[in-house]
């Protein structure tokens, strides 16, 4: 299985301290350069950058169609990190990509990609029993005091699925 991240999903899980779910869940998770730089280049984050240094399992590849890359980013207005994960996950046929942000998402799906987000990613650590229910409530109210944007109708969606 490959699995391409964009830099959103690994800084929320950065957050609630759950980046390893990536290692159990889908052991090698690549990410294109673009969103290793995002990661490590803001200095208001050192631990952070050190983290995603140092990660075993995460690895940085470069995409080499930057043509393909300016293309999307020009027609669709995603950032540098969104457009390389996206042509990334495109051209090696990843079997999954990581993406929050709507926009991109929505890129994705309409080129075929088959995408999976922070909260999905819970989702599949609760139903594989690496968390439990509470531990999942608690990543949320976590994500939502650190300024992450959870819409109610996905909330929702979350405790119905937790709930089955």
């Amino acid at each position: 299985m490959i699995v391409i991240s964009d830099t959103t999903p690994l800084i929320s899980l950065m957050k609630i301290g759950q980046l390893n779910l990536l290692n159990h869940l889908f052991g090698e998770v690549q990410i294109p350069s673009a969103v290793f730089e995002e990661l490590i280049s803001n200095p208001r984050f050192p631990d952070e950058s050190r983290q995603i240094r140092e990660c075993p399992f995460i690895k940085k590849i470069n995409v080499t169609d930057t043509n393909a890359v300016n293309l999307l980013r020009r027609s669709t207005g995603l950032d540098a990190g969104e457009s390389e994960a996206i042509i990334l996950s495109d051209s090696i046929s990843a079997s999954l990509l990581l993406m929050d942000e709507a926009k991109g998402r929505e890129v994705a799906a309409q080129m075929g990609i088959q995408l999976m987000g922070t909260i999905g990613i819970l989702l599949v650590a609760n139903n594989g029993n690496l968390l439990s229910k509470d531990q999942v409530l608690e990543c949320i109210e976590t994500l939502k005091i650190t300024g992450r944007h959870i819409s109610d109708k996905l909330y929702k969606k979350l405790i119905k699925k937790l709930s089955d």
